[in-house]
């Protein structure tokens, strides 16, 4: 699995982490840990992978260990990016067994949950080879966890689409209603953005399309929820003019058709929404 990924400071992710454990220890910290597990008991535990997947949320784990107890000795075996089988050991956790049973199931939450994603999103991936066509995601993903997702998705081998509404431009047709049409918008558009932004403009139809490219301004066009012999024609429409984003109803059954068409990327809310979560067993 690719890992042309970069991986993100941990006080980037640490206030996400911090949130977490503070909703699972409450004001109270763990109650059944501290009445049952001796202050001096010390063990090793290991988070073990139960299906095979890529591995994603190591980062994370390590962080959440670590806020609750410094000194306990984390070892990655298998990072971020990595393929997993069953049985396989991710990651070895030493030290005190209060402090490695307060923080295993937010670490466990996260794993489990990003390297769901970056198995759906390496899945994807493997239905583009022999195009260049790139899987990226979406903003359609879990309130407070967009970038912890976000990085999953390049754990995956999958490309990230903008990471919020501040980060470019993406006209959609809600816009160009308000705006008053694809001229409109896009002029509009033309008239304040930076040279350093993005203009992405959605269209629905090939009469849309031919706008757009009639006007000029936008470096992206996003091509919505349309069939495939559409998808072809828009394609061959926007050739050297600007590069094509396929969109809506993105399954996994239909990439390889879609990346046949010649789109440059083929986004999917699918990645973060629909993942099902990878079972991870943490044991002692």
């Amino acid at each position: 699995m690719s890992t042309a990924f970069s991986t993100l400071p941990d006080l980037i992710l640490e206030p996400m982490v911090r949130a977490a454990l503070m909703e699972d220890l409450g004001q109270n910290g763990d109650v059944t840990t501290r009445a049952v597990i001796p202050a001096d008991t010390e063990y090793c535990a290991r988070i073990r992978a139960r299906e095979a997947g890529v591995v994603s949320g190591m980062q994370i784990a390590r962080i959440a260990f670590h806020l609750v107890d410094a000194s306990l000795k984390v070892e990655t075996l298998l990072g971020d990016g990595a393929a997993c089988q069953p049985g396989d050991v991710l990651m070895t956790i030493e030290g005190s067994a209060a402090s490695i049973l307060s923080g295993e199931r937010v670490a466990l939450n996260y794993a489990g949950r990003l390297t769901g994603i970056a198995t759906l999103t390496a899945a994807f991936v493997a239905e583009t080879a022999g195009s260049q066509t790139r899987i990226t995601c979406t903003r359609k993903t879990t309130p407070g966890m967009r970038i912890a997702e976000k990085q999953a998705v390049l754990h995956g081998g999958g490309f990230n689409h903008r990471f919020g509404l501040s980060d470019a431009i993406l006209i959609k047709d809600n816009h160009i209603a308000a705006a008053g049409g694809v001229r409109a918008v896009l002029e509009a558009a033309k008239a304040s953005v930076s040279h350093m932004m993005k203009v992405e403009i959605e269209v629905d139809t090939l009469d849309q399309l031919a706008q757009v490219l009639d006007c000029g301004g936008a470096d992206v066009v996003l091509l919505d929820n349309m069939d495939t012999p559409t998808l072809i024609k828009a394609v061959t429409m926007a050739q050297g003019q600007v590069q094509t984003e396929a969109s809506g109803n993105m399954k996994l059954d239909r990439i390889r058709e879609v990346a046949a068409t010649g789109v440059d990327y083929i986004s999917s809310g699918a990645l973060t929404h629909s993942a099902r979560t990878l079972d991870l067993g943490l044991d002692f």
